[in-house]
């Protein structure tokens, strides 16, 4: 059971930490003040594998649609995938994914809306930078190098999501033989330094929670993770940028009630100082965070 002593002993071990401030910028001329108000990224998939059937959007029309409709409700960034990250889910080669993503990419940003790239595809990126994605919420580790030369000649935003392997795709086991977060610190500390040799100033990090990892398909083992990396998240500002989180559902805890699982995480996710929440349920999340900010 988390608990009011739980909260207390980890303020008081990392209480330096807790004061860190992050890095502000702007994503395609719309600036982030990222210290005093977190951020919500709404979330279209493209791809049919994608479980969370509310944000799948099958044709541009109904993704331009679905994008428009979550900026109007509060998201400031849309986050558009064309292939799901579920273990099981077919891989999606770079053709495909380009002839799904751009023309929701175009579609958004003629609507003034920015937009962010899930992928790990070299072409695939170059291709959603040059239609004017703001964002490459970037899903795995390998040719690093190339894709955030290709983030700073566009003047872009990275998402930099802590990964266990080359890709999202291609994870074994979870490694818990030491602090995640601190295994955590360390990967995105080596990741930012090339991200800036290369020219990428605005980086954001991401943990990765969402990521499918054979050792956490036990609910409970899953969760306690989850929920405790959410609320070691401000041990990682102490890098200087801003952490993001995907918001899990727990369905094995939740059931019918599945929707108010990310809710639900939000608080958590906001008692650890995270900057900026991608979410399938940008309406419930934007109304936490301004029922928190209240208080």
């Amino acid at each position: 059971m988390l608990t009011l002593e739980h909260l207390a002993e980890l303020l008081n071990q990392h209480r330096s930490a807790a004061q860190a401030r992050v890095q502000e910028f702007a994503i395609g001329g719309h600036a982030f003040a990222f210290n005093s108000r977190p951020a919500v990224m709404g979330v279209i998939n493209l791809s049919p594998d994608s479980w969370y059937r509310e944000s799948v959007c099958l044709n541009a029309g109904q993704a331009i649609q679905r994008g428009k409709v979550l900026s109007a409700q509060g998201a400031d960034i849309i986050d558009v995938g064309a292939e799901s990250t579920l273990a099981h889910a077919a891989r999606a080669d770079e053709a495909g994914q380009n002839s799904k993503l751009l023309p929701v990419i175009r579609g958004l940003r003629a609507a003034n809306v920015l937009v962010s790239v899930e992928t790990y595809q070299p072409q695939v990126t170059r291709a959603c930078l040059e239609a004017g994605a703001n964002v490459l919420n970037l899903t795995g580790a390998d040719r690093s190098d190339e894709l955030f030369r290709l983030v700073a000649a566009h003047d872009a935003a990275v998402i930099i999501c802590y990964v266990q392997g080359k890709t999202v795709r291609e994870v074994g086991d979870f490694n818990f033989s030491a602090d995640p977060t601190a295994q955590m610190r360390d990967y995105f500390a080596r990741q930012i330094e090339i991200a800036k040799r290369n020219g990428v100033e605005k980086i954001i990090l991401d943990p990765g929670l969402g990521f499918y990892y054979r050792n956490l398909q036990d609910s409970a083992v899953r969760v306690r993770h989850q929920m405790t990396t959410f609320l070691n998240t401000f041990r990682l500002r102490e890098l200087g940028f801003p952490l993001c989180h995907a918001l899990p559902h727990a369905f094995e805890y939740f059931g019918e009630e599945v929707r108010c699982a990310e809710p639900f995480f939000a608080v958590l996710a906001a008692l650890g100082k995270t900057d900026l929440f991608r979410t399938h349920e940008v309406p419930r999340i934007r109304a936490v965070l301004e029922t928190l900010r209240a208080f």
